[in-house]
């Protein structure tokens, strides 16, 4: 995925918090997504975020203890900003097709943390040597993800 470098001034963002806007559309540059969970660096300091609507322009928020490294609402802040964790593009294609032929499952899929993504993937990517296992657990991948649930339940 494309990384995106940018210089912005910071706002505040209520609450004690500093809001970075983000001056491109991620849907356009990296995929539609309903969720667009993202890492990089702001300044040269490594950030997590995610890319939400505040006061009508899409950013992220950073927590107050950013406001005590020294930032401030105003400040011109360079960012560089990728998609966190695998991206559709980085699947097997047997995922990638099931995801597609089933939207609710694929847009639930494309908006979890990296973390629960990973350990779907994980547990299917356990079965490479027996692939009827593998189909099988990609059918109640799935059927969890349509279902709405983050974590597959641990048996």
């Amino acid at each position: 995925m494309q990384e995106q470098h940018y210089t912005v001034e910071s706002r505040p963002g209520g609450r004690g918090r500093l809001f970075v806007p983000v001056p491109f559309d991620p849907d356009a540059v990296w995929a539609p997504k309903p969720v667009h969970h993202v890492t990089g660096t702001l300044n040269g300091m490594g950030i997590r975020a995610v890319i939400t609507e505040h006061q009508g322009q899409r950013g992220f928020l950073l927590g107050p203890a950013w406001l005590r490294c020294g930032l401030e609402p105003g400040a011109h802040v360079t960012v560089v900003l990728t998609p966190e964790g695998p991206q559709r593009a980085d699947l097997a294609e047997d995922v990638a097709a099931a995801l597609e032929a089933n939207p609710a499952a694929g847009a639930f899929f494309d908006s979890l943390a990296q973390f629960y993504r990973r350990a779907y993937l994980r547990w299917i990517d356990a079965t490479k040597r027996r692939p009827e296992v593998r189909a099988q657990r990609i059918a109640e991948t799935i059927r969890l993800l349509e279902a709405g649930i983050k974590q597959r339940p641990q048996s």
